[in-house]
């Protein structure tokens, strides 16, 4: 009996996940990637023949449509909170002992497994349909990469099964398997191009690609470890939902082991370490998480940390090298900072040939020398920072590191900060600190400039776009020189500039926090704008004025004073003002009786029922003003776990404080 084109479009789609299936989940395939590719071609040319057969979650249809402008910005249903690191034996034990005693007794089991070094996703079905992908982001907004995600075959684009749930979220890493990093490296070198650094960094540039047709073909996958919403949840444990993953097409560790004590995960580590070379992918620990989700929700978690996982990291791996100059960095608050320029050399697998000094002070403690053989290491196997000197290798004519007596970028004058560590560069307008503070004026957190990322802004400095904030508001008079640009077009550059304009309409906290003024964070550029309710009046104020201010005291106001001041600080806000930029912000109407009305608040620890901004938003709706140091100014200070020196400095001045129970009920909830 002949086959009609719409069975075997069918048969060739089950197929093709069928393979897909036995290579990314249970790591056994069963045919040749040659005829893996035949299956597709057939199938493509099928779909070409009759277009009506085509559906979005056909396998040809991973790589599809003309490259974003952008990436939009998703809210997680439920937060990706970070996990809480150790690093030896006993601190293991004491997260152990943390659980048990939350947990009154019962008994309990961890599943513990490698912790890949990727790039964290999510992942949401609907009916079995992948409907979205988000990176991490913050932790509770990300950005929506779900076209590129489409792209790769570890992810299936419909689950398997018939008893898929109605909403799966399923979270975990992308990786690049070293292997693959390896053979597209070659690649590049073969082609003359730079070659990757290391896979962790190449994925997360990857993912950032706005052609999906950048990514497909890089070999990334999919790596699941952990869920947000599922509905309905059925299983009650981990391991049994891993389990369920497997069946449902989703790749997950095979390298997971159920540990009913502390002991036989310990008992557990120099295996880990020994073999963490061999795995597919870098790992740099293990994850500990309690496996019964009842228990998990018993213990909840902190404002950034879940208490029923903790990860375990490997120590730092550590090599040598000499050390050939040094060199000096300058940030966007003028902080100078020296940096290691050294032989290559291979450390956790990647090539090394600059490492951070951290200060000038550092390396006067180290007593590190040009031409000394130094060690180093990589600081949460990330950033490479020089952690000694072997002082017995040092030739005779190493030369000691002086320290810079003028901007190494701009010539300008430099300080040092009166009792700190740091060397500050103080021309306003020296071009190195000109790209950072631009970059974090546009950033997500300040005027939020979708668009004007750090290369964006880097091109435009360089070009003569940009020289301070403000010309930001002016790039539509240059937009055809702008569509000129390499690397951007027409709709590019309409995007940006429409993000521009919105940012127009930022609230004045938002504008403080992104003019850079040290000393000013968001809490405190909140503050400020709450109290004086215009640009205008803080630029008046004087020292004490602004000390009125709750969070702000005298070295604040200096440098809050310093800025309102200084010519290039008046310059700045006067064209932002011309350019239509929001320079305002009213003040919160609060119903009468609040319990928080006129008080200054200061939140402490870490709250296990909402993050610290959930509660500083709180505090302010009912019209109390958040505030991060506790004064004589203080009213209430709210304690969260391990509250330190702020809990101290309360009880010294005799103020108030309450736990996070209380402040719960203080504002219903």
């Amino acid at each position: 009996m002949a086959v009609s084109p719409s069975q075997r479009v069918r048969q060739l789609r089950e197929e093709i996940a069928r393979h897909d299936y036995a290579y990314y989940v249970e790591a056994n395939p069963v045919i040749s990637d040659r005829d893996y590719d035949r299956l597709l071609e057939e199938l493509r040319r099928l779909e070409e023949a009759r277009p009506n057969l085509i559906t979005p979650d056909s396998p040809t249809q991973r790589v599809s449509g003309a490259p974003l402008a952008e990436f939009a910005h998703v809210r997680h249903s439920l937060p990706m909170l970070s996990v809480d690191n150790t690093y030896d034996e006993a601190q293991l034990r004491e997260f152990d002992a943390r659980v048990a005693k939350g947990l009154g007794g019962e008994s309990y089991r961890y599943l513990v497994d490698p912790k890949v070094d990727g790039v964290a996703v999510a992942l949401r079905y609907e009916a079995g349909l992948l409907v979205l992908a988000a990176t991490r982001g913050d932790g509770t907004t990300g950005d929506d990469i779900t076209r590129n995600i489409r792209t790769l075959r570890s992810v299936p684009l419909r689950l398997l099964g018939k008893d898929v749930p109605d909403v799966l979220e399923v979270r975990g890493e992308i990786v690049w398997p070293t292997a693959s990093f390896r053979r597209y490296n070659a690649q590049r070198e073969k082609a003359g191009e730079p070659l990757f650094a290391n896979p962790r960094n190449a994925t997360a540039g990857t993912l950032k690609q706005l052609d999906p047709r950048q990514v497909a073909g890089r070999g990334l996958q999919f790596v699941a470890h952990g869920f947000g919403v599922i509905d309905p949840l059925r299983e009650s444990t981990a391991g049994a939902l891993m389990k369920r993953l497997r069946q449902w097409g989703i790749p997950t560790s095979p390298y997971a082991v159920l540990c009913d004590s502390i002991d036989k995960v310990i008992g557990h580590l120099p295996e880990w370490d020994a073999r963490r070379e061999k795995l597919p992918y870098e790992t740099d620990g293990l994850v500990l998480k309690l496996d019964a989700f009842d228990q998990r929700d018993a213990l909840g978690a902190t404002g950034r940390y879940p208490r029923w996982c903790i990860a375990y990291k490997f120590a730092a791996e550590q090599a040598q090298s000499v050390l050939l100059t040094v060199d000096f960095q300058v940030g966007k608050l003028g902080t100078i900072t020296p940096r290691a320029v050294m032989e290559p050399v291979q450390l956790s697998g990647t090539t090394v040939r600059h490492a951070s000094l951290h200060n000038f002070d550092q390396v006067d403690r180290l007593d590190v020398r040009i031409g000394d053989t130094v060690i180093v290491e990589k600081a949460g196997e990330i950033i490479p920072q020089v952690v000694d000197v072997v002082r017995e290798k040092r030739p005779r004519n190493a030369k000691p590191i002086g320290r810079p007596t003028t901007c190494p970028v701009c010539d300008g004058d430099v300080v040092q900060d009166e009792g700190g560590v740091f060397l500050r560069c103080i021309n306003p307008a020296c071009p190195a600190q000109l790209k950072e503070r631009l970059t974090y004026f546009a950033g997500r957190n300040q005027m939020d400039i979708e668009g004007a990322g750090e290369v964006l802004v880097n091109t435009l400095v360089e070009k003569g776009f940009l020289h301070d904030h403000a010309d930001f508001y002016h790039l539509h008079e240059r937009e055809d020189e702008l569509v000129a640009l390499e690397r951007l077009g027409a709709k590019s550059v309409a995007n940006l500039l429409a993000g521009i304009e919105r940012s127009k309409r930022q609230p004045l906290a938002r504008v403080l926090a992104a003019l850079n003024i040290r000393h000013v964070g968001a809490a405190t550029a909140e503050a400020l704008a709450e109290h004086f309710g215009a640009l205008d009046k803080l630029m008046e104020a004087d020292e004490e004025q602004l000390m009125e201010v709750p969070d702000v005291g005298p070295e604040v106001a200096r440098s809050i004073r310093g800025f309102c001041t200084a010519s290039a600080g008046i310059r700045t806000v006067q064209r932002l003002r011309d350019a239509g930029v929001n320079l305002t912000q009213p003040r919160r109407r609060v119903a009468g009786g609040s319990p928080l009305a006129g008080k200054t608040v200061v939140v402490t620890g870490t709250l296990s029922g909402m993050t610290r901004q959930e509660a500083q938003e709180a505090i302010k709706r009912l019209g109390g003003t958040p505030a991060g140091s506790v004064s004589r100014k203080t009213d209430l200070v709210v304690c969260g776990e391990a509250p330190g020196s702020k809990l101290a400095k309360a009880r010294e001045l005799g103020v108030r404080t309450i736990d996070e129970d209380e402040f719960l009920k203080l504002i219903g909830r």
